[in-house]
């Protein structure tokens, strides 16, 4: 679709008119998405389920956030996290398992001490605190998200990883364009990402940004473990018209499913707000995954069922 065209369908059309319908049933009862739900999804390669989770359960995983962080230890090891730089120490690929701290590059000084507290130092948390963590394992395995993949067509959703961003006001670093699938990679591909926004998302603290449509085109890159250790990536990432990106301005507890092939992206946090989410990425439990991937299950933590 043309960009203009696309947005308008997309602003009107990305199941505001279900919100309600949605909300009103009880977590046990999981509710189906409805046909032009779908048709949206797999028209445009994502869907935005406004108000999915109450403001009491986005509140909730900023509180346990808060518990998690204060634990976080001063040996525990200052790892940077940059899209713009992704070499992969043996800190993040051991993390799938584990509840891991990644920092902001710019809560450095040129000593590499920290010039902040680390609750606004810290650009992401994870990977797996849909497994090690009640609160957010509670919050990850609401059934209705398994009825919704499967209505979709994965037959054994399970899940691979999940984040906590922050995106913190003022240093909240930019977000590339990229495929969730150039990193989690299966054949076929299978990748689905469930993203929570725990606060208003707006352009001013740094809301995704997607190309409509653009889940249909062939996924060529890919980020793979190096030989030697560390991760390196198969190509370049193509480069994208600006034009063609749709802002994501949604409000917090809302449920925006990510097609694995979706291009999208978030910009810089300039402003003096946070922008909190919370997400996962679910795969086929009957696809191939690959043992390329930066991510691997372990014998501790097998990849559960969403």
């Amino acid at each position: 679709l043309p960009c203009a065209r696309a947005q308008q369908t997309i602003m009107q059309g990305l199941a505001w008119r279900f919100a309600r319908r949605l909300s009103s049933h009880h977590n046990h009862h999981p509710p189906a998405l409805s046909h032009e739900q779908v048709h949206q999804y797999k028209e445009h390669g994502f869907l935005v389920i406004p108000h999915f989770y109450s403001a009491q359960q986005c509140e909730g995983l900023q509180h346990e956030m808060k518990t998690i962080l204060a634990a976080c230890g001063p040996n525990e090891q200052r790892t940077v996290f940059s899209t713009l730089n992704q070499t992969g120490n043996d800190y993040f690929l051991d993390s799938g398992d584990k509840i891991r701290f990644f920092f902001e590059e710019k809560a450095f000084d040129s000593n590499g001490h920290l010039t902040r507290p680390i609750e606004t130092a810290v650009n992401k948390v994870g990977h797996a605190l849909h497994a090690l963590n009640p609160t957010f394992k509670e919050f990850t395995h609401d059934k209705r998200n398994a009825a919704i993949a499967k209505l979709l067509g994965w037959k054994k959703p399970v899940v691979a990883q999940s984040m906590f961003i922050f995106k913190q006001p003022g240093i909240g670093g930019v977000v590339v364009p990229h495929r969730d699938s150039t990193f989690l990679h299966t054949d076929p591909l299978t990748t689905l990402g469930f993203w929570v926004p725990l606060e208003d998302c707006t352009l001013k603290n740094g809301c995704l940004h997607a190309i409509p449509g653009s889940h249909r085109n062939p996924l060529h890159r890919r980020m793979v473990r190096a030989p030697g250790g560390g991760v390196t990536f198969t190509s370049d990432e193509p480069t994208y018209n600006e034009k063609d990106f749709v802002p994501l301005e949604i409000p917090l507890g809302s449920l925006v499913l990510l097609h694995g092939s979706l291009v999208h992206k978030s910009d810089e946090n300039k402003s003096a707000m946070s922008r909190h989410a919370y997400t996962w990425h679910c795969i086929d439990g009957t696809a191939h995954y690959d043992a390329l991937n930066w991510l691997q299950p372990s014998t501790a933590l097998p990849f559960p069922p969403l």
